[in-house]
């Protein structure tokens, strides 16, 4: 079958995650839907917005009906935000972007050593107040790298320096932890299901670890890296946790996966397999004759547990072609196809520049949208 072999015109589900930086998933789906229209007036269109646990997650979980809820929280600063959970059924959806994300930090300010998670507690004890017993935590685009001090501090652990003193929030003041005690911890997390979803499976610790990784992009300086790398190991070996500090996922989010799975017990799940589930994926693929999704880049990461190739690896088991929409393509085809993504449109191959491709991404993906309708629907 060559690439652009016609399939029918049936219905088209469009499961995408967000442009970063240009378009939500929402926005990226209503110019596709657009796109396809303008060349099959009529077709029958569903959208299901997707997210992997990073931003945007809860915005995907509103689009597939869940209730957003917004409550007053700690910034990563510690600043008062603005922070939004989902909530359906007794099931939360709980983005710690939302809480202690890089979005609250000013244009050019980091805080890679001070920097706390204490928002992402006060999130997770609202979504525990309105009934939630079961609760996603979604974690990326995080400014911290505390380990999830602040989280646990938040729902009620006690992590005090020698002094008997709380220490201080960030993940540099670790350093000084003497004792913690995990047994005030909001009781209510006992019977709650604590799901966490992340897209690395980086452990917390050392060359691979949370700061290694991803304290650059967080501001971190190699200094920084150094002594945050040895706080952490030293919360782990306060907590008697060294064994969790290795495990896959450990180091999601600036270590907030550790503290999740030390304290709250989580179970580790690669994000988009969870968001699919929650957001009732299966159930939107009957009677789909093609799916498209994307992102806005599509590369090396996306086949590491990115939306995209969970998309596609859920429709082509249900024997669904899908194809691929995105700002960049820096996949080979043998690449795509091996991810099960029959082909790939790029913005870029409509503007060259990146910049107005960025500016001008909805009208470009209405253009690239009708190619892509020319090549399989009509």
């Amino acid at each position: 079958m060559s690439e652009t072999t016609r399939v029918s015109t049936g219905r088209v589900l469009i499961a995408a995650d967000k442009f970063k930086g240009s378009l939500t998933a929402v926005q990226v789906a209503e110019h596709v839907r657009a796109g396809l229209r303008s060349v099959v007036p009529g077709l029958d269109v569903a959208a299901l917005p997707v997210a992997d646990g990073g931003d945007g997650t809860v915005d995907a979980a509103v689009a597939a009906g869940f209730e957003r809820r917004t409550v007053r929280v700690t910034g990563p600063l510690g600043e008062p935000v603005d922070a939004a959970y989902a909530l359906r059924d007794g099931t939360a959806v709980v983005e710690m972007a939302e809480a202690s994300g890089l979005r609250h930090l000013p244009p050019g300010i980091f805080a890679p050593l001070t920097a706390t998670t204490y928002g992402t507690g006060e999130l997770l004890r609202a979504a525990l107040d309105a009934g939630a017993r079961t609760i996603v935590l979604g974690v990326g685009g995080s400014a911290t790298n505390d380990g999830g001090a602040g989280m646990l501090s938040a729902l009620g652990a006690r992590l005090l320096d020698a002094e008997g003193v709380p220490v201080a929030p960030g993940g540099g003041a670790l350093a000084g932890l003497a004792t913690a005690d995990l047994g005030d911890l909001d009781p209510r997390l006992a019977g709650t299901d604590v799901v966490l979803a992340g897209d690395v499976d980086n452990p917390l610790l050392g060359p691979k670890g949370a700061v290694a990784v991803y304290g650059p992009q967080k501001g971190a300086s190699a200094s920084d890296i150094a002594a945050l790398d040895a706080a952490l190991g030293r919360f782990a070996e306060v907590l008697g946790a060294t064994a969790e500090a290795e495990a896959p996922g450990a180091g999601a989010a600036g270590g907030i996966g550790f503290g999740a799975m030390v304290g709250l017990r989580a179970d580790f799940r690669p994000g988009i397999d969870v968001m699919l589930d929650v957001l009732g994926f299966e159930a939107a693929l009957d009677g789909a004759t093609l799916v498209i999704t994307g992102e806005g880049s599509l590369d090396e990461q996306t086949l590491h547990g990115k939306a995209p190739v969970g998309v596609a690896q859920a429709a082509r088991a249900r024997g669904i072609d899908v194809v691929a929409v995105c700002g960049r393509l820096a996949l080979p085809p043998a690449d795509l196809g091996r991810a099960g993504i029959r082909r790939a449109y790029a913005l870029s191959d409509l503007e060259s520049d990146p910049a107005r491709s960025m500016s001008e991404a909805g009208p470009l993906l209405e253009q690239l949208a009708a190619r892509l309708a020319q090549d399989f629907l009509t």
